[in-house]
């Protein structure tokens, strides 16, 4: 291919087509071409920067949204609150508040670490990002309610089913940490399941019995700015669920290796263990009715979301079809923009309206 030639008065400069090419050529997922450099162009995974344009698009601040109604809300002597409704807050606020920090520890530490292409670095870094405000919101509902933040940390070491689902997804975090080699076989899976893990079973799952509950919640008019929160994040998890998938897809498309029967089995499984798992969590977030919902509408919910993460990556569902027993969920999600400008704050997602809204198969 011939190479461009640029003369200006007597200078000359001469780029090498042959080596721009075989430099994209190059980029990778994994085991790509190293470089000091961050050359986002040539754009290789378009996926990966349209998906970052539109996160960023999404972005938002927790100070942004009032919260008199739910302080007046955690208050409450009426019986307008009941303790179970309570418990729900407390245990979304208190799992959550370490729960993002650990996805997004994992994003940078891990994956970030081993993925060779500019553009995917780029999108893993708004991602991490992300997990930064949803830490933030938490300390901000914390801080409002005046909750009391040891009794959010007591609750990964004290109450089992949380520890549980922490403890199944650090240990493969932690087997990732820096200087593996990513042409043996055995370490590529690692570091795929690690995505399948992260996005489809924890993010993709696990996060979703409180977020139903939560919501449920906010659907009532109680803790609305809690609810507000609660569904922008959701929103963002949407994006960041896509974001692993098409990571995950691309890295096995790249590595052939990778897809055995074994393996695929293997992921099956470990979704199968992140169902069970959340299942337990939801009863002792939900030990009684409440809500207007029960327990077990829940459990089959994760039953029903599980399945549509496993068929999102070619994977055969674990359960015959279900039919989705919260279809206001993605209702919910239809957030529009709506700007208070007496008060001077944008109380809805910028430039939602532009960006477009979750649809039913991302719920």
């Amino acid at each position: 291919m011939a190479n461009t030639i640029i003369t200006l008065g007597d200078r000359q400069f001469i780029l090498d087509r042959d080596k721009a090419e075989a430099a994209f050529a190059a980029k990778k997922v994994i085991n790509g071409r190293e470089t000091m450099f961050f050359n986002i162009l040539p754009l290789k995974y378009q996926w990966a920067y349209d998906l970052y344009k539109k996160m960023k698009a999404n972005h938002w601040e927790p100070e942004d949204i009032q919260m008199q109604k739910d302080c007046e809300h955690w208050r409450d002597t009426s019986g307008y609150i009941s303790e179970v409704e309570r418990w729900i807050i407390k245990m979304g606020i208190g799992y959550f508040s370490a729960a993002e920090g650990i996805v997004g520890d994992n994003i940078l530490h891990v994956i970030r670490e081993a993925v060779t292409a500019s553009e995917l670095k780029l999108v893993l870094g708004r991602h991490a990002h992300e997990e930064n405000i949803h830490a933030d919101s938490l300390v901000y509902m914390i801080s409002s309610l005046g909750i009391n933040p040891h009794e959010c940390e007591a609750m990964f070491d004290d109450i089992a089913t949380i520890k549980r689902k922490t403890d199944f997804v650090v240990s493969n975090s932690r087997a990732l940490r820096r200087d593996t080699d990513l042409s043996i076989t055995a370490n590529k899976q690692a570091l795929a399941k690690n995505m399948f893990l992260f996005g489809q079973c924890m993010e993709g799952t696990q996060f979703y019995g409180l977020f139903g509950m939560v919501l449920a919640l906010y659907r009532q008019n109680k803790f609305p700015g809690i609810g507000q929160m609660f569904s922008y994040t959701l929103r963002d998890e949407s994006n960041h669920i896509e974001l692993l998938r098409q990571l995950f897809q691309d890295l096995v498309d790249e590595n052939p290796d990778v897809w055995t029967a074994e393996y695929r089995e293997d992921l099956r499984n470990t979704m199968r263990e992140a169902v069970r798992l959340e299942k337990e969590f939801i009863l002792d977030c939900l030990p009684v009715a409440a809500v207007g919902l029960t327990a077990d509408e829940f459990t089959t919910y994760i039953d029903y979301i599980g399945d549509r993460r496993l068929e999102g990556v070619g994977l055969e569902p674990l359960n015959p079809p279900i039919t989705n027993p919260l279809p206001w969920l993605s209702e919910m999600m239809e957030i529009k923009k709506e700007t208070n400008f007496f008060e001077g704050r944008v109380t809805e997602y910028r430039r939602a309206v532009d960006t477009g809204s979750v649809s039913d198969d991302d719920l």
